[in-house]
């Protein structure tokens, strides 16, 4: 049983090879499918079958010499016609026999699109419909099959329907565009038109002439109301920001003129010029009156400053001057301050600088803030610096202590207004965190950087960078500038971030270097 067996299966092996030859002259060079191979094996095995029976029953009709060779050529015309009908046949129906992984219709793919699909002919009418959220779509809005999507739409954006299927009839692949579909039935709290974004593409024919419209359709209602929420809520900031400059500026002015009369008749009592004040204690009050006067005046003039930066109403004096001078100057005048706390106020400019062009008030006004800063928060034997250097075509000023310091993480907020680095309650120091939010505003307006480093107990360098000729300064005369709205704390031109901090070790080798 088993040799039986085993001539079988080899015979078998050798017929299947047979066959696969035979058939692979007939797929030009493609493999050969099994179930070929399957057709021809069956159908030898039963031709092997009739070689027999055929003879046999022919010769009961006529004499064996006969029956024979007529029994054999029609089993084997049998069996050649049987193998070409059915291998014609399986190949003209390959799909149910061999595939089992078939794609779907082409309906159950749009059906699983996202949105509603729609079919549109050239002019816009609505053919069919199809997508995942068809149903979605369907419970608010009119059936548009079968009509012109047209009719759905809001009045002011059927003309860009129209439009966009008119770029698609002249040539356009694809298209999109935002729209609003009337809602017929408006459900209590809910908008009357729905916010829509409409993707078509071109469907063409043979001759390239506009056959249909294929469009997809999605609901974009929230972020409209998010876009529309953002401008709202711009649109009142801005109207905050400019109704706290008017403000700023009115209060401004209102003050002025009345610290301005009292600046001047504490002057006339402090000379005496209409009798004698009585004793030490009266002209004490009097000189208090005087400083508080005057603190409150810088303080109402460097809002007032401020503002005009912030509605771009600031305008700048472009004249040629000194640097050396300026220098001096905002020394003498801060001389006293920086010796009653102890501290070295010290200078140094290089040599051959000269004349720079800039608006010589502003500068003034930049050295004494920062100047003035240094000596409140240096402590007593400590050293303030004021370097001018030149740096190829813009002038470098450095002013440099040996004070408390700037933690980092309070780096980012210094700048801004009314912001100190100690604003809690028990603060040791005064002010009103004005100063480096106009030093900045002055040093953008002139064209130029800010940058800031500092070491906690050790010191602080600010450096300032302006054009020597001018050339960034912005001109009262252009009237475009003029219009102009300054960001306040402006971002400031060729300095990224507009604070740098410095290794450490590097503040600590030039707090160290003027201390010396």
């Amino acid at each position: 049983m088993q040799v039986f067996r085993t001539i079988v299966d080899g015979a078998t092996a050798l017929l299947d090879r047979a066959a696969a030859s035979w058939l692979a002259r007939t797929r030009e060079g493609r493999d050969v499918p099994a179930h070929e191979i399957a057709i021809l094996r069956r159908l030898a095995l039963i031709s092997s079958a009739a070689l027999i029976a055929v003879p046999v029953a022919l010769s009961a009709v006529a004499s064996p010499a006969v029956a024979l060779p007529v029994g054999v050529t029609l089993v084997a015309a049998g069996f050649l016609f049987s193998a070409v009908g059915s291998i014609a046949l399986s190949r003209l129906r390959p799909v149910e026999r061999q595939d089992v992984h078939r794609p779907a219709p082409d309906g159950a793919y749009l059906d699983a699109c996202a949105g509603l699909i729609l079919f549109l002919d050239p002019l816009g009418a609505v053919t069919g419909l199809a997508g995942r959220e068809r149903q979605a779509f369907l419970s608010w809005m009119r059936n548009p099959a079968g009509r012109g999507f047209f009719d759905q739409l809001h009045v002011s954006d059927r003309l860009h329907f129209m439009q966009a299927l008119d770029h698609l009839r002249q040539g356009e692949e694809a298209i999109s565009v935002d729209l609003r579909i009337d809602r017929p039935t408006v459900v209590p709290a809910s908008d009357q038109f729905i916010h829509v974004q409409l993707d078509l593409t071109a469907v063409r024919g043979a001759d390239g002439a506009l056959v249909s419209v294929f469009g997809q359709m999605r609901d974009i209602s929230l972020e409209q109301s998010l876009k529309a929420e953002a401008a709202r809520k711009a649109t009142e900031a801005e109207s905050a920001n400019d109704a706290k400059t008017r403000f700023l500026a009115a209060v401004s002015h209102e003050l002025r003129t009345p610290l301005n009369a009292i600046l001047g008749f504490s002057d006339i009592l402090t000379g005496e010029y209409f009798g004698k004040l009585e004793n030490d204690r009266q002209r004490e009050y009097v000189r208090l009156i005087r400083q508080s006067g005057a603190h409150l005046l810088s303080v109402v003039n460097t809002m007032l400053d401020m503002s005009k930066i912030e509605a771009g109403r600031y305008e700048l004096m472009v004249e040629p001057f000194m640097i050396g001078e300026s220098i001096r100057t905002c020394e003498e005048m801060l001389a006293l301050q920086a010796r009653e706390k102890g501290l070295t106020l010290t200078s140094r400019v290089q040599r051959g600088i000269g004349e720079i062009v800039a608006d010589q008030r502003a500068i003034q006004q930049i050295l004494i803030n920062l100047v003035g800063n240094a000596i409140k928060f240096t402590d007593e034997g400590g050293v303030v610096t004021v370097d001018a250097a030149s740096n190829g075509f813009d002038l470098v000023l450095t002013v440099s202590d040996t004070g408390i310091g700037i933690a980092e993480n309070k780096l980012a907020t210094l700048g801004q207004p009314f912001v100190q680095v100690q604003n809690d309650y028990t603060r040791r120091y005064e002010g009103t965190g004005l100063g480096l939010s106009l030093v900045k505003g002055l040093v953008a307006l002139h064209g130029g950087c800010f940058a800031i480093s500092s070491r906690p107990g050790e010191g602080t360098v600010i450096t300032i960078t302006v054009p020597m000729d001018g050339s960034g300064a912005s001109s009262a005369d252009d009237a475009a500038d003029w219009a102009r709205t300054v960001e306040f704390p402006p971002r400031l031109k060729g300095a990224s971030g507009a604070i740098e901090v410095q290794h450490e070790d590097d503040v600590h080798e030039q707090a160290t270097a003027k201390s010396a």
